[in-house]
Parts: structure tokens; sequence; C-alpha cells
């Protein structure tokens, strides 16, 4: 039942063909850029977050447009995460914006709520999130967006992963210097446990009161996302059919 697998917070990603051998021996390098403007966006992050906070507990919503700036800065962190050491699922640079970039392969998407409690956002960030941020502690070592890092203004830019998805990174890029080839295991363990940490950095964020589930989604598509690949169309034979055409080729 995909209705009952949905959340508001949506992590999606898609595996590159092929791969650098040699590269993330220099991402760390390549990434100071990022971590210098991811810095300064964090520290705002928190500072949306608590006018944020207040406007929920006046008006029972989460201004739209700060919002909207929010979800922006969780994006460009997953990027940055998915290319570098929290994933190393992309040789392809991340874009320096807010905004979603659709031929890119990260993506994150949160429902914005017409509505939030009152009554949550005075607990739910710090009381309520307690077993997830235990959780996420072993899972990314307290990564950027993760945990009460995420409203309490850390801004280390996620240059290194931490916990578990370190040790299994560790581990891609020791089989990316052989073989050129991400184990596809691994990378739908490692977009699994991401995933995970951003829905709880969303909720500490205040973005939803949905709580996160206790439940581990692996690989590339989000069960709340629509497939990254359509249904085919009934063939043309088919009352109602389309007319033949070429099938688009798959990489």
């Amino acid at each position: 039942m995909t209705e009952n697998r949905t959340y508001p917070v949506r992590v999606d990603a898609s595996p590159e063909p092929s791969a650098s051998r040699a590269l993330w021996l220099v991402k760390w390098l390549l990434l100071i850029p990022h971590v210098i403007v991811l810095f300064f966006l964090w520290v705002a992050f928190f500072a949306v977050s608590v006018i944020a906070f207040f406007a929920i507990l006046i008006t029972a919503r989460y201004p739209r447009a700060l919002f909207e700036f929010n979800v922006g800065v969780m994006r460009w962190t997953w990027r940055v995460e998915y290319y570098g050491y929290g994933a190393l699922g992309t040789d392809r640079y991340p874009p320096f914006t807010l905004a979603e970039v659709p031929d890119y392969p990260a993506h994150l998407e949160v429902d914005y709520p017409e509505r939030l409690s009152r009554g949550l956002v005075l607990v739910k960030w710090w009381l309520l999130a307690i077993p997830q941020y235990l959780i996420v502690s072993i899972l990314v070592g307290g990564g950027l967006y993760a945990g009460s890092r995420a409203t309490n203004g850390d801004s280390n830019g996620g240059l290194v992963a931490g916990g578990l998805v370190g040790l299994l990174v560790l581990i891609v890029a020791i089989a990316l210097l052989f073989t050129a080839r991400y184990p596809k295991p691994l990378y739908d363990l490692i977009v699994g446990l991401n995933r995970w940490a951003l829905r709880v950095g969303a909720y500490a964020g205040l973005m939803t009161d949905r709580y996160p589930p206790f439940r581990l989604d692996q690989g590339g598509i989000d069960p709340g996302s629509a497939p990254a690949i359509p249904t085919p169309p009934p063939p043309s034979g088919v009352p109602g059919g389309p007319a033949p055409t070429a099938p688009a080729s798959v990489a």
C-alpha cells in the first residue's frame, strides 16, 4: 500500500553508469567553495527556523517563503553530500542554487504544510525527536542535516560523513579505486541511510508534523516519489493505446 509508505519529505537519487576511480581523493578540495557557502546558509537556516517557530506558535503556519528557503538549504546540502563523502554517488559537481535542478542526480522535496500544530512545535524538535536523534547519530554520525544539528545551526558543510554512512562510503571509495564501479547494494543502503537522516532533519526543522518512520527505505527512488521510469503505456493494439513510437533508451 503505497499511501502508507509515503512521507512528506522525498529524497531521490540516480546512480551514474560509470564513476571516476580517483576523483574522490580530491573532492574535499573541490567542495571547499560549497562548504563556505553552506556555512552561511545553515546560520540562516537556524535563524529562519527560530522565526518559523514563533510564527507556527502564533498562527499555526510556516511562512511559505521561509519554508522554501529552508527546503532549498537542505536540498543544496543533499546535493553536496551526494557528490561528496556522504555518498560519492556522482562525479557531477553540485550546482550553486537553492532551487531544484531536474537534471542533477540528487533531489529533495518537502510538501508544504498548510497548518502545523502549535503544541507539537514546542516539543517535537527536542523531546519527541530524541529516539530519532540517537539512531541518526549512529547512521551518519550527526551530519550537517541530521538530528539536533538541524536546529542548533551546526554548519560544518557536511565535508566528511561519520557513523555507519562514513564507514560504508570508505568501502565504496576503495571499490571505486580498484574497480571504477559502485557496488549496487551499498548504493541502495547509503542512499536509504541518508534519506532517513534527511527526514529527521526536516522534522527537527519544523517542516512537518508527521513523525519520521522507523523504516529504512533503500534505493534511489523514494516511496513517495513518482518512478523515475514511467509505467509503459498500453500497446498500440489495445483500444485507447497510443500510436507506436520508438522506445526510449535507458542508460
